[in-house]
């Protein structure tokens, strides 16, 4: 196995998910629906980073990192 990365909007994603049995190639319209939706994930983040750190951080953080999930798991369903 290896370390390889990958632009989460790149056609070649499809190569290496195991968990879908079909993929289909996103349209330019969806790969930049994900790069806004994980872009504005990140920028939730680092807003957190910035105040500190708790127990709540800590959930909110994973949340909005599910939220992201989610919602470009719509995008590519």
């Amino acid at each position: 196995m290896t370390n390889e990365t990958m632009d989460s909007t790149s056609d070649d994603r499809i190569k290496n998910n195991t968990m879908r049995h079909k993929y289909r190639v996103l349209s330019d319209e969806e790969k930049q629906q994900m790069a806004y939706f994980k872009e504005m994930g990140t920028v939730f983040l680092s807003i957190c980073d910035g105040i500190g750190g708790s127990r709540e951080l800590a959930i909110a953080k994973t949340k909005m990192e599910e939220a992201v999930m989610w919602a470009c798991k719509h995008v590519t369903a």
